[in-house]
């Protein structure tokens, strides 16, 4: 016999579990289909723990420059991996359990195990209790994604790691080779950087962070290379020999040259994988390279089966997959005769991308340039952190904030920044596009004093000639 439900949903990351939490709020029976950890990557092995490792790095950071405030530490600030690792993975532990209390809270049934699809609304599951037929009247397919293998040095988790490798270490690299300058490739070579590792970056394009603004990418470049980082652009890593002391890899530069360089370790962070294989979908969804195609509230082709998340086109990211769970539930509530839902879909010109490294960076909407390819006549501003009391008081001077607008209507196309706490920041200027403000508006607001975020206010103002403050 087969369990029913309204909603079964395969997987349970921030875009899977999310779903089900609002599925169960707006009253519908609920089931959730999880083979690993409750919370998925980004709770367990991705966003969250990360964070807590990049947070002892730069504790580390803080106490070996205590003397630019006036501080004494006494003997030399070391780290101590095991310690570190371990503190990041109870932040994990942490996380997972309060993931099992929100399903306990409302009601949703969890059940472990492998989840395949036998039909739009119906799936078995294989476990340690054996296999469960489950049947309902909605799916939403949560499966994420993984990391990208390079096809000549596949991850050992020995030398050759994946963002999971790297995460839990069993040793400190002497010298890391990071291929790959996206979010999770900066991140961790930021980390080690900090943690006294020889790091090298190479980035097949031109700049690293490529998503982001040009100014952003080359002040990064060169915070980068002054704290002690090797960045190769527009190089390429041709091959790998990986031995038990190490790597050797043959890298093209820029100018066509190709050398051969020995590291402890390499961390390879070029894209990911959606988990769309081996789960019932051929048959069932359109795919382009794997993602499942989706409309903008996330309906497949077969009716009743949806899709959200890393599984789905990009960009693959924790709040865009948790945004599409709540578009996705209340578009099922409504097809199911809940009229007091009204789903909107998600504008994805409004969904902000942050970096975790030393210094952050945070963006949101379009680029200076890509706003030009766009046919816009720009108006844009860019103000320095050097001209913020609150920045120079915190010791964290090193930054700016730029505010790309239309000419001719004031629209708010983009905002981007790099520096201390930007991550924080940014959420200012999303709600602000989201609202469709205009400079007017930007320019009107109070901005509290002293405050770092004084400075998104300077650069619309800079944006028009009337910055204050330089």
């Amino acid at each position: 016999m087969a369990t029913n439900y309204d909603v079964i949903v395969l997987g349970s990351g921030p875009g899977g579990y999310v779903a089900a939490i609002r599925c169960a709020q707006l009253g519908l029976k609920t089931a959730i289909v999880e083979r690993e950890l409750l919370g998925g990557i980004c709770l367990n092995w991705g966003c969250i723990p990360t964070k807590a490792l990049l947070r002892s790095a730069e504790i580390k950071h803080y106490m070996e420059h205590a003397a630019s405030y006036g501080l004494k530490v006494a003997g030399k600030i070391e780290a101590d991996l095991e310690a570190v690792v371990k503190r990041s993975r109870g932040v994990a532990k942490q996380l997972n359990q309060g993931v099992t209390h929100l399903m306990k809270k409302n009601k949703i049934t969890v059940h472990m195990g492998t989840g395949t699809l036998t039909g739009p609304t119906s799936l078995t599951v294989k476990g340690e209790k054996g296999e469960e037929k489950l049947t309902a009247k909605h799916v939403i397919v949560a499966t994420g994604a993984r990391a990208r293998d390079l096809s000549f040095a596949p991850a050992d988790g020995k030398r050759v790691w994946t963002y999971r490798h790297a995460m839990t270490p069993a040793e400190m690299p002497k010298k890391l080779l990071v291929i790959g300058s996206g979010a999770i490739g900066i991140e961790f070579a930021s980390f080690y950087n900090d943690m006294g590792v020889d790091v090298t970056v190479v980035e097949m394009l031109d700049r690293i962070v490529p998503v982001e603004d040009k100014d952003v990418s080359a002040f990064l470049e060169k915070s980068l290379t002054k704290q002690g980082m090797t960045i190769m652009t527009g190089a390429g890593v041709e091959d790998i020999k990986v031995s038990d002391k190490g790597v050797k890899a043959k890298i093209k530069a820029k100018d066509g040259k190709v050398s051969e360089t020995e590291f402890s370790h390499c961390i390879v962070a070029i894209g990911i994988v959606p988990n769309t294989e081996n789960v019932g979908l051929e048959k069932l969804v359109e795919m382009d390279r794997g993602f499942i195609q989706i409309d903008p509230y996330g309906r497949t082709k077969s009716k009743g089966l949806w899709a959200i998340g890393d599984c789905t086109p990009g960009p693959w990211l924790a709040h865009k997959a948790s945004h599409e769970g709540v578009t996705t539930a209340e578009a099922i509530a409504k097809e199911l005769g809940n009229k007091d839902v009204h789903p909107h879909p998600l504008d994805r010109g409004n969904i902000p991308g942050c970096t975790y490294c030393h210094p952050q960076i945070a963006s949101v909407g379009l680029t200076e340039e890509k706003a030009k390819e766009a046919g816009y006549n720009v108006k844009a501003g860019t103000f320095p952190f050097i001209g913020n009391g609150k920045a120079i008081a915190l010791g964290e001077a090193e930054g700016f904030v730029k505010t790309v607008f239309d000419a001719k209507t004031g629209e708010l196309l983009g905002a981007h920044m790099v520096g201390a706490e930007v991550t924080e920041m940014i959420q200012g200027f999303v709600v602000g596009k989201t609202l469709e403000t205009t400079e007017a508006e930007l320019m009107n607001t109070v901005f509290p004093h002293p405050t770092i975020s004084e400075s998104m206010h300077e650069s619309v103002l800079a944006s028009y000639g009337r910055a204050l403050h330089i």
